[in-house]
């Protein structure tokens, strides 16, 4: 291939923004000028010696250029483009999505002399009707028909308008891949099957109630997308969406991706609304995404505890539970709910409670498999600190029984040639048996108080987690120590007129409240100390009685010794906590607040195998 620049390259591309991929495309070669990483993708002016475009190459092409492939006044093929808008501008802008390198970089710009182009005035009627009888070498020339020409848009329109609705789309629309897709697109329809649905959910806030619910979409690539409808766009497209379908979709909207609530790998996530397309690609090839999944094994769940952060895992199925049915306190509706344990190469367990049709369907699936010891890989699952760790479906968790993917198979092989015949131990050993003690095992990710109190910028994006061993050392007196809270919902209540409660919550009136723990202590261990809060649960181990008990301690004909006395028992006794560290801003200032999680009295036992494995870990490294 000749190292040169097409010719009209630029101008090709502005003639067919958006290129028929079923068609052999024009070759377009355009050298690379300007390269540059604007955010987390590469930019540059595409040339063709005459005219210069706006370009960004596709994020897939970024390894080639760290790795010097693709290089500044080098030469690339364009096989896939899209030609945008650039919003409140008269320019276009070129989305590469399939490109290959030509050559590496040239000595010079290349550039191309412009043609002279003459303007030439139009000629009357009867001077063309002159000139067509003028006899040229025997040659007669006959005056240029009058043509009416069309765009390919027209004669598609003319042809399409007795298809169906998803023959016409995937006739004449162009399918973008979703790795192409940014907020400044224009136009633009995918095809991707629906991987994940969660459930319709109801919400209220200043502006009034609504309903909204999340879809995974997957393309043939395997690239995910998370879009979200809110309102008459939820309740049109609910029932429209079925788990496992193939979709046509246009018309949405894109922003940025919240990374705090995101779960799915994607810079961008989609919003639909009542204007948006979706047609279901019944009658076509359709196709199998593989599925994505990034497995955390059991043992290491503990970072995840009470975060926004959903997991995978991967499991032998040890045994499962009949259904039951739980009352949900804020409606009274009764919940299926289904626990199993399962298994992995860590030798660790974990609850894993299905809920909703989860319970009832996968779930019997499972109850009549128990025998077997199935393989289940399940996506998108909540860890939470119940049991000392646990995990919980949500209304997007998907459930795969015995899955034809290579981890289940080694699985499968571990767990037959040695796994059954092991001792397993569930991932909250080693914690007090009260399920409100637990976090995850507090010898697994044991951290100094240093650790975090000299790191400033921990917690910075996203909460962490961590297990210290450490005493109280200080409580205040003079505190707030409790807030008046609702006995239906825990929030903080307020006199009402009259008498009674109010809780703004509930949005009713109740004759008596519960007093709740919100304390603040200092804690210190061997090298550092560090003020922490800690709520009800956790206080109440702290102080040993309740916020009510301690309360009627202080004003019984105002016992403030003994009020004062019982914090003094509180404080120089060892535990093991579970902190999260996050950041708050304060006057535009960020700080590191600590909160206690969960808290455990010491088990000497299990604390001396921890300090001898710790101690056995040091001589290895020697």
């Amino acid at each position: 291939m000749a190292k040169s620049v097409s010719q009209d390259a630029i101008s090709t591309i502005l003639a067919n923004p958006s290129p028929d991929s079923s068609s052999d495309p024009a070759e377009i070669v355009v050298q690379v000028l300007d390269l540059k990483l604007t955010g987390n993708r590469y930019t540059f002016n595409a040339s063709d010696g005459k005219m210069k475009l706006r370009a960004i190459f596709p994020s897939n092409m970024s390894s080639e250029i760290i790795a010097g492939s693709v290089q500044n006044k080098g030469l690339v093929k364009i096989l896939d483009y899209t030609l945008n808008d650039i919003p409140n501008k008269s320019e276009k802008y070129l989305i590469v999505t399939r490109c290959e390198v030509v050559s590496s970089a040239l000595e010079t710009e290349i550039k191309t002399e412009e043609p002279d182009i003459v303007l030439k005035k139009p000629k009357l009627e009867h001077e063309s009707q002159n000139e067509a009888k003028t006899d040229l070498a025997g040659i007669i020339l006959k005056p240029k028909q009058e043509v009416v020409s069309k765009s390919a848009a027209q004669i598609v329109h003319e042809q399409r308008e007795n298809m169906a609705p998803v023959a016409r789309m995937s006739m004449t629309t162009r399918v973008h891949p979703l790795v192409s897709l940014n907020p400044y697109q224009g136009n633009w329809t995918i095809k991707v099957r629906l991987t994940s649905k969660g459930n319709m959910r109801t919400y209220k806030n200043a502006r009034g109630e609504g309903c909204v619910f999340n879809v995974e979409l997957t393309d043939e690539d395997g690239t995910q997308i998370q879009a979200t409808m809110f309102n008459e766009a939820a309740r049109k497209f609910y029932e429209k969406f079925q788990l496992g379908k193939v979709y046509y979709i246009s018309r949405g909207t894109l922003k940025v991706a919240n990374k705090q609530f995101k779960t799915v790998k994607n810079d961008y996530e989609m919003t639909l609304n009542e204007n948006s397309v979706v047609e279901e690609a019944s009658d076509e090839e359709t196709f199998i995404p593989e599925a994505k999944f990034n497995f955390v094994p059991i043992d290491q769940l503990g970072p995840y505890v009470n975060g926004r952060e959903l997991v995978d895992i991967i499991g032998v199925v040890q045994s499962v539970t009949p259904v039951s049915n739980i009352k949900r306190k804020t409606d009274n509706e009764n919940i299926p709910k289904r626990d199993m344990v399962v298994a992995d190469e860590t030798k660790k367990t974990v609850v894993v409670s299905l809920w909703n049709e989860l319970a009832n369907d996968v779930g019997q699936k499972l109850f009549d498999l128990a025998d077997t010891y199935p393989v289940v890989a399940i996506k998108s699952l909540k860890v939470s600190d119940f049991q000392g760790v646990s995990l919980s479906t949500l209304g997007k968790s998907t459930v795969m029984i015995n899955p034809d993917i290579p981890e289940a198979k080694k699985l499968r092989s571990w767990y037959d040639m040695e796994g059954k015949v092991s001792s397993m131990a569930n991932i909250g050993m080693g914690l007090s048996p009260s399920s409100r003690t637990g976090a995850r095992s507090m010898y697994t990710d044991r951290v100094s108080l240093s650790h975090i109190t000299g790191d400033p910028s921990l917690g910075d994006g996203k909460p962490v987690f961590f297990s210290i061993k450490a005493f109280v050392s200080l409580i205040k007196p003079e505190q707030a120590m409790w807030y008046r809270a609702c006995k239906t919902c825990n929030k903080k209540v307020t006199e009402a007129v009259g008498s009674g409660y109010w809780c703004e919550g509930c949005q009713k009136n109740d004759e008596e409240c519960n007093l709740r723990y919100i304390m603040v202590s200092k804690i210190s261990d061997a090298r550092g100390e560090a003020w922490v809060s800690a709520f009800n649960e956790e206080a109440e181990n702290i102080i040993g009685c309740s916020a009510e008990e301690l309360d009627k301690l202080k004003s019984e004909q105002g016992d403030v010794d003994g009020y004062q006395q019982k914090l003094k028992e509180a404080t120089w006794v060892p535990h093991l906590f579970r902190v999260s560290v996050a950041q708050n801003e304060y006057n535009n200032e960020k700080r590191q607040r600590i909160t206690v999680r969960a808290v455990a009295p010491i088990n000497f036992a299990e604390e001396s195998k921890f300090l001898l494995e710790d101690i056995k870990k040091m001589t290895n490294s020697q």
